[in-house]
């Protein structure tokens, strides 16, 4: 396994667990007690991984709404702003992710 493919699977793993964490609605420190984690290597990725998060850019293109077909639904998400959006069948969940980061975090 290369540097790179190590450094890959480690992002993922963190990303994972921070989100695992934040669905769950345990504390940090009961989380990592549960899985034998450090709280400070999981403060420092979820910090890194909040940094990357407000640093990339998703290209979002804006199109007419096609006509639904019946028992086509789409899936909204309401934001803590105020904002939704809607995806349809077969949507990337790690764009969706990336996207909510960027306008939840947008003034």
């Amino acid at each position: 396994m290369t540097q790179r493919e190590r450094s890959e699977k480690a992002w993922k793993k963190w990303r994972g667990l921070v989100s695992e964490q934040a669905r769950s609605g345990q504390s940090v420190s009961g989380f990592c007690r549960e899985r034998n984690l450090a709280a400070s290597h999981f403060y420092w990725w979820k910090k890194r991984l909040q940094e990357e998060a407000t640093t990339k850019f998703v290209k979002v293109e804006v199109t007419e709404p096609a006509a639904s077909a019946p028992g086509d639904s789409g899936v909204e998400v309401r934001l803590r702003n105020g904002r939704s959006l809607i995806v349809g069948r077969g949507f990337d969940p790690e764009h969706l992710r990336a996207l909510v980061v960027v306008v939840e975090t947008a003034s």
